[in-house]
């Protein structure tokens, strides 16, 4: 595929947000309610103002994950998560942006409106509808076969009972049986009308003798799902185990399922990886459902395959921790060592265990239990790196010209560590290989420099010479590090902010909006450029074209934006807790104000800030040029304006008791 067309493709895919219109999404957000929607995962009781329950993104006994109604936010004070809604979407259920606000829209009975699109999209969002709704059908068929059916029963209910398969594991992962006659689904799905065309497009049946015929007969099906639990295809092993047919078939490539980009059991495993906080790989479908079943969640397989960029980075949205757990023999050794340096590139920290010879993840867990598993694999973790090293070092002997060859691959596969952030993490590589290799580090750090160099000259060279450049990438999935953001100035100008987005539509006097009178002003004194965060200056100049334009911009409208970086700042610039106490009150028994009582003075005390920041450049400025005039009446006219301005600044002060920072 050249790169035209493979721009073209991206070009109808990329970005699945611009399908949805603003209306709709603008209705979401109306209807939203973050307790109904937290509350469905995580079990919150009512702590004041607040709700609180145990934080679902890690283990704690103790509750300090916090819901504000009000705020519509969540905070977990132990692991430091938060969010509005669709972030809590986006990370309990592993959701995209979209697939959030399809959740919310269904949850909401909210009809979306989706905005024109080209014909040759339509036509691939049409396909793709029509093979869920098949699989749906061949999903619910398989069950069907397996559990009411003499024949299921018999050959393949039994055959997995003595696998040791509970009902429930058998239920969760809703494993099914394709009968043994030609063409029994075949007949059910042409009876109800599905396309020939797609039926053959999603691989269940073949064309034979110029009639469909079921590609899946007398094989135990497993229904492989996507991150929001639809089902993409499925994996078809075989029974008997005399057949010479492949143990395991598999869905073809089509408009929904893309191999490079599944991982068998990712659906199920979600919460439990985050919870761990590692991600156990195994090969196979038993492997997973066998797992499961021992109360080992956090575990996905590849299907046999290497990983791709694409797997590797569907499990960085669980974990940066990587661990494989393969069979102990030659051919798992090798498996388990394909497409590895891929996950280095990504930034994964990858371990390897290997269980015992002549057995698999399945049969090891079912021999030695959950427990001694759990163990066995905290006891038996390898790095990647050096296990890697440990088997080229073994398979080279005393051959000196193999020795060679293995540090030149041992410095390629550390070279992928090549992200600024990770130079310890290469340098502490770098240092404890030159120590089992017994070479000099100083020589093996400059030749894994140099492969790396080497790589960036390349990339930069076919860079060059590509004739058409994508112009636009997709937003990289991966946390915003607000914290990042913000210093002590920030939290005025946090305050600036907050203060519009909050009271901007209220009454200022009788002609004055708050936003209005909030314009005007930065408008006469030019407070604009005082602004130093640039976060604030766009969220500001966002909120007044809104308005301008005669939109009501409330705090929703930055909650639940489509930046993440927007949203995500504006959860902590609300995540400032200003609430009086409870207790305070019942001690003093008085009437306490709210901030929505006292919304002009806040705004008052913001500008107040923002003139004092002016007054105290002015005063440095009048100061530098007092240090360099040479002239009597300039030197008295800067002393003047030096105690004018100093006037000014403690009047202000005076008034709201405000310190400067430094």
């Amino acid at each position: 595929m050249n790169i035209l067309n493979l721009l073209n493709n991206w070009n109808l895919l990329h970005n699945f947000t611009l399908l949805i219109s603003q209306e709709s999404i603008q209705q979401i957000q109306s209807r939203i309610d973050i307790i109904d929607i937290v509350g469905t995962f995580v079990k919150l009781k009512k702590r004041g103002a607040n709700y609180l329950g145990n934080c679902p993104f890690h283990n704690e006994k103790s509750p300090s994950f916090t819901v504000s109604p009000t705020k519509e936010i969540y905070k977990c004070f132990g692991c430091g998560k938060s969010g509005n809604s669709i972030s809590f979407l986006m990370e309990h259920e592993k959701y995209s942006y979209v697939e959030s606000l399809r959740w919310l829209a269904n949850r909401y009975n909210i009809e979306l409106e989706e905005t024109e699109t080209s014909p040759e999209f339509k036509a691939i969002q049409l396909t793709s509808d029509s093979l869920y709704i098949i699989n749906n059908f061949a999903r619910d068929f398989f069950r069907n076969a397996l559990m009411k059916t003499e024949e299921g029963n018999d050959i393949a209910l039994s055959y997995l009972k003595e696998r040791g398969f509970r009902q429930d594991i058998i239920d969760k992962f809703q494993l099914g049986y394709n009968p043994a006659a030609r063409d029994e689904f075949a007949n059910a799905a042409l009876e109800g009308q599905y396309n020939k065309d797609l039926l053959l497009k999603t691989g269940l049946v073949v064309n034979r003798d110029e009639r469909l015929q079921d590609n899946y007969r007398g094989r135990i099906i497993f229904p492989i799902h996507n991150q929001s639990g639809k089902v993409l295809g499925f994996g078809a092993r075989i029974i008997k185990t005399n057949d010479k047919s492949p143990k395991y078939i598999n869905t073809p490539e089509n408009e929904i399922y893309v191999k490079s980009k599944i991982l068998y059991g990712s659906y199920f495993a979600r919460t439990a990886i985050d919870k761990a906080n590692e991600c156990l790989l195994v090969e196979g479908y038993t492997d997973v459902v066998s797992l499961h079943q021992a109360g080992i969640e956090n575990v996905v397989a590849s299907g046999g395959t290497s990983l791709t960029p694409d797997q590797l980075r569907l499990i960085k949205k669980f974990t940066k921790n990587l661990t494989i757990v393969y069979d102990g023999d030659s051919a798992g050794i090798k498996a388990a060592l394909r497409g590895l340096d891929l996950a280095l590139e990504e930034g994964l920290e990858v371990k390897l265990v290997l269980v015992p010879d002549k057995e698999d993840p399945d049969s090891y867990v079912n021999k030695i239990g959950a427990a001694a598993f759990n163990e066995f694999v905290k006891n038996n973790k390898k790095d990647f790196i050096f296990f890697q090293l440990e088997i080229a070092l073994q398979d080279a002997g005393n051959d000196s010209s193999k020795k060679s060859a293995v540090v030149n691959q041992i410095a390629e596969t550390i070279s992928r560590i090549n992200k600024t952030e990770e130079f310890t993490r290469r340098q502490d590589y770098i240092k404890r290989v030159s120590e089992m290799l017994k070479i000099e580090e100083t020589g093996f750090n400059a030749l894994v420099n140099k492969i790396i160099r080497d790589k960036i000259t390349k990339e930069e060279s076919k860079s060059f010479k590509d004739e058409v450049n994508i112009p636009v990438e997709p937003i990289p999935e991966q946390d915003t590090n607000a914290d990042l953001l913000f210093n002590k100035d920030d939290l005025h100008e946090q305050a600036i902010a907050r203060s519009l987005i909050e009271f901007g539509l209220k009454e200022w006097n009788e002609e004055q909006t708050v936003a209005q009178y909030v314009f005007d002003v930065m408008d006469e004194l030019d407070l604009h450029e005082l602004i130093d965060n640039k976060m604030i200056t766009g969220i500001i100049s966002l909120y007044r074209s809104w308005y301008e334009e005669g939109m009501a911009p409330t705090a929703k409208s930055f909650l639940y934006h489509d930046d993440s970086e927007v949203s995500q700042y504006i959860i902590k610039v609300m995540e400032t807790d200003t609430e009086i106490s409870l207790n305070w009150k019942a001690k003093f028994e008085v009437k306490t104000p709210t901030r929505e009582e006292l919304y002009k003075e806040e705004v008052t005390s913001t500008f107040n800030y923002l003139k004092l920041r002016k007054i105290k450049r002015l005063i440095n400025e009048n100061q530098t040029a007092l240090e360099k005039a040479t002239d009597t009446n300039q030197q008295l006219l800067l002393m003047q304006t030096h105690q004018y301005l100093k006037k000014m600044e403690a009047e202000i002060m005076a008034s709201i008791g405000t310190v400067i920072y430094k």
